[in-house]
């Protein structure tokens, strides 16, 4: 994913209000952009990173810049635009890096499906060939105090990322072939873990969801200025132990 028109570099002062973020910039001086991320982005910002900001060249829109990634004083890139990752993992399907998805003919994005009026980010299909459900979580949780380089998914309680659970047993138990696929949008992270100590009725159901036999892949990114694109695998740890 490459962004055109370029990112602008600015410097964060705050994050407010779940959808809204002040920055400031050595010629446009202070002013607020569009937060695309409503999650609670835990130890994901702090005042000082340097941001990427995409111009939507939209005269009138309330808050013409929107924060796409982060350079951190430590060194780590981070992407907290959550709405891009389909497509990052279209983008890496395609060009044949996520090689446990390959050989279908079609990959169709949001498709509703399940028992419970949910949305499967992707449906692969192929002639003869049982139909891919892949659920997309983007990961950016770091906690070295647990581990060096250890990710965790979810960063709050998530009944909704429960629900995705439950629909992607039932796809499964089908005989379909159902996939959770992390998407690492932290450089700092090197491994993925369900958050037990954050959501333990997650952590549970992930558990589950496994021995039922959803797969799970962990991809992380390469992230610029210039570019997101899909890197490599990450491993998955699955840690029963409580933290």
């Amino acid at each position: 994913m490459k962004f055109q028109p370029p990112l602008l570099k600015a410097t964060l002062l705050k994050r407010y209000k779940r959808f809204l973020a002040d920055v400031t910039h050595e010629e446009l001086g202070e002013f607020t952009v569009h937060c695309p991320n409503t999650g609670s982005m835990k130890n994901c910002w702090s005042e000082g990173d340097s941001v990427y900001l995409l111009d939507s060249q939209n005269p009138k829109r309330k808050y013409q810049y929107t924060w796409i990634s982060s350079h951190t004083p430590s060194g780590d890139w981070l992407c907290l635009h959550t709405h891009l990752a389909n497509q990052i993992v279209i983008e890496g399907i395609n060009s044949g890096v996520v090689k446990e998805l390959q050989n279908y003919d079609a990959i169709k994005p949001e498709v509703k499906y399940g028992e419970e009026n949910s949305r499967i980010d992707l449906l692969l299909s192929a002639k003869n060939e049982s139909n891919c459900y892949v659920e997309i979580k983007t990961v950016t949780l770091l906690e070295n105090e647990l581990g060096e380089g250890k990710g965790f998914f979810p960063d709050a309680v998530t009944t909704r990322g429960q629900k995705h659970l439950r629909e992607l047993m039932t796809i499964a138990e089908s005989g379909q072939r159902a996939v959770l696929f992390f998407l690492v949008q932290h450089s700092g992270i090197k491994s993925v873990s369900p958050a037990r100590h954050i959501d333990p009725k997650y952590a549970e159901n992930l558990s589950k969801a496994i021995e039922t036999g959803v797969e799970i892949l962990v991809y992380r990114t390469h992230i610029s200025p210039a570019e997101i694109i899909l890197q490599d695998s990450l491993p998955f740890i699955l840690d029963k132990s409580k933290s």
